[in-house]
């Protein structure tokens, strides 16, 4: 696959271009010494307060991904850079222990991850995302997840620790019916097929899963989401979500000139879709418009959606959505009153 160029950086002076083809891309990896892990939310449209991003960038190299602008931050593209040059956070399981020692934690649910996919390659190798749901685990707080990565069935065995003594819930975001436009537009990404069969295995061991539809493009997958919802619900999902293709900043760049590449024969009506029902844009960052549409063509998706997510008896259900914290416990806390009983 040709690498795709890094739209200009809005944060540097300086612009570089290459005068030729570009050069092969190489993986990158870069050590993030943060002294913090958790990342608190403050959108008021998402479903979760507090996620853990053990990376940054991504290798699946998903097209769409809105999280591609925030690489710019680190002096990146938001291209190929994003893909290749990834950062990764080698103190994460210590810096997560730390933040539920706190005495102000209370608990609440922790999503993995709010921005690039938490079992990526590299969690092969770095184990940070284990590491993590092991702490998790140990201080029996809620966990939620979403990937679209087989190396989730690895750490099947911490997950059912965390079902069995607080809750877990995994999403898998599976957009695309079949593994050709899969590929297309996420050409890094494990192909659809075999998330269907990941997302089997988890739900035959007990763990509650769910599929995401996300992103739905206008023109392109919203004609899919009957099959995607029939095969997730076949393989044991319980709920599903949904929410309108985003394209902030330079992402709009690199995904429309993906999609030019790789569906050049469907990449106007894809176009002209979107604009329909953004009202004309590509894009509307306004807080509750950000994730939807708006118009004829959006009513119809968002009622097909209804139909056969109920035909299927699935339940419209976010990974985030808030749960008791009566499970939380710091792990000390337990022997610290045994050694000391209420008289």
């Amino acid at each position: 696959m040709r690498p795709i160029d890094n739209p200009p950086n809005p944060f540097e002076s300086v612009e570089r271009q290459w005068l030729d083809e570009p050069p092969a891309v190489r993986l990158e990896v870069y050590e993030d010494r943060s002294r913090s892990i958790l990342s608190e939310n403050d959108s008021p449209d998402l479903g979760f307060r507090w996620s853990v991003n053990p990376y940054r960038g991504c290798f699946h190299a998903c097209t769409y991904c809105y999280a591609r602008p925030t690489h710019e931050y680190l002096g990146f593209g938001a291209g190929t850079d994003f893909e290749s040059k990834i950062v990764v956070k080698p103190e994460a399981p210590a810096l997560l222990r730390a933040a539920f020692e706190r005495a102000s934690w209370r608990g609440e649910r922790v999503v993995f991850s709010g921005n690039t996919d938490c079992y990526q390659p590299l969690e092969a190798v770095w184990r940070l995302t284990r590491g993590c749901l092991e702490v998790c685990a140990e201080f029996r707080n809620p966990v939620g997840i979403i990937t679209k990565s087989l190396l989730v069935q690895r750490d099947l065995d911490v997950l059912l620790r965390l079902h069995e003594r607080a809750s877990v819930r995994v999403s898998f975001s599976i957009p695309f019916a079949d593994d050709a436009t899969g590929r297309a537009l996420e050409p890094q990404a494990p192909l659809v097929s075999r998330r269907f069969e990941a997302l089997r295995t988890l739900a035959a061991a007990g763990i509650p899963t769910g599929v995401s539809v996300s992103p739905v493009v206008p023109g392109l997958n919203d004609d899919d989401m009957a099959g995607i919802l029939e095969r997730a619900r076949d393989a044991g999902a319980s709920w599903a979500s949904f929410m309108l293709l985003r394209l902030p900043g330079n992402v709009r760049n690199v995904f429309l000139q993906r999609l030019q590449a790789t569906l050049p024969e469907r990449a106007r009506r894809v176009e002209n879709r979107i604009r329909e029902v953004r009202g004309g844009a590509l894009y509307d960052a306004r807080y509750f418009e950000r994730q939807k549409g708006h118009g004829v063509y959006w009513e119809m998706i968002e009622n097909q959606w209804r139909l056969h997510t109920r035909r299927l008896g699935l339940r419209e259900e976010e990974v985030g959505i808030p749960e008791p914290t009566t499970t939380f416990r710091r792990p000390g806390a337990a022997v610290q009153a045994s050694l000391f009983p209420e008289a």
